[in-house]
């Protein structure tokens, strides 16, 4: 099992911590010393979980914070609240997301759910809160993508699937955006000079409620080709599936831009795993960090931080 470092005197959000991988990373950095915030869309959901884990671990430091990423204005109000606080921020997990939603539904801004909770809110939250990442020492962006994102690419003539919606594929495209956001924060941090490492992960086949939670919205059910993989397929549990997010998020070995997995893809120890050729086009990335600012209205000044 992957051992965190130190990190008293650490400030950390992880996003989605309310269950699945996300609560095992916070459990885990508050384990090790951190404070963390539990950014979570339900408060009562992550004051259950902050209970489990001081349960399991007295006297760590965690507390919860309402965070709705689907919602630019909540986006902005969590962003604020912490930078009110005036504490650097050493650790942003990009950890939170929805999965394959049966019928496109929009988002409070109007955006395509998927996207909009896998990445544009992802994406404000991460611009809005760059001063206080950059004001502490040697911060981390660690962004959670998925296996699916491989098969991916951006739509960029159909982004916000208008046109042609599939659950899959929507889900895939946002994911590959993380990926992509991912390798332009690592570009930007190289440009200005930032101390800012970013590094991307994905859990291979972790059983969390992600794989039920989305499905069934909008009163769907999952297929019957998805309910069989989800039993014959080689899976493992949020402990495991949490590692190679951790590995990005904390080890010193981690470098900008690298991405992390399971070693034998769906399970198994994190090991270094190549970006897919979509997520290597530095142009694409460009383009869709671009169009991010655009759709969301945030954006990092021209002179940088």
């Amino acid at each position: 099992m992957y051992q965190v470092p130190d990190q008293h005197g650490k400030l950390a959000v992880v996003t989605g911590a309310n269950s699945g991988t996300g609560k095992e990373t916070a459990k885990r950095l508050a384990r090790a010393g951190a404070r963390v915030v539990l950014a979570v869309r339900t408060p009562a959901k992550g004051e259950q979980a902050r209970g489990e884990i001081l349960a399991a671990h007295p006297g760590v430091q965690v507390e919860v914070r309402r965070l709705d990423l689907a919602d630019l204005a909540s986006v902005r109000g969590f962003a604020d609240g912490l930078i009110a606080d005036g504490r650097p921020l050493d650790l942003l997990v990009n950890n939170a997301g929805i999965m394959n939603v049966p019928r496109r539904t929009e988002t409070p801004d109007g955006f395509e759910l998927q996207l909009g909770s896998n990445f544009l809110g992802p994406f404000a939250l991460t611009v809005h809160l760059l001063p206080l990442l950059l004001a502490a020492p040697s911060p981390r962006v660690a962004t959670m993508s998925s296996g699916t994102a491989n098969r991916a690419r951006i739509d960029f003539d159909d982004l916000q699937s208008t046109r042609s919606y599939s659950p899959t594929r929507a889900y895939a495209q946002s994911k590959l955006a993380d990926m992509l956001m991912m390798l332009h924060l690592a570009d930007l941090a190289d440009r200005h000079g930032w101390p800012l490492l970013s590094a991307g992960a994905h859990p291979g086949y972790t059983r969390t409620n992600l794989m039920t939670s989305g499905p069934t919205l909008n009163g769907g059910r999952p297929g019957r080709l998805e309910s069989l993989l989800y039993k014959i397929v080689p899976s493992q549990g949020p402990e495991q599936g949490a590692e190679p997010l951790l590995y990005a998020a904390s080890s010193p070995d981690a470098i900008p831009g690298g991405y992390y997995g399971p070693r034998w893809a769906m399970v198994g120890p994190t090991k270094a795993t190549p970006l897919p050729r979509s997520a290597r086009d530095r142009t694409v990335a460009a383009r869709l960090w671009t169009e991010a600012e655009r759709l969301t209205g945030v954006s990092v000044p021209a002179q940088g931080l």
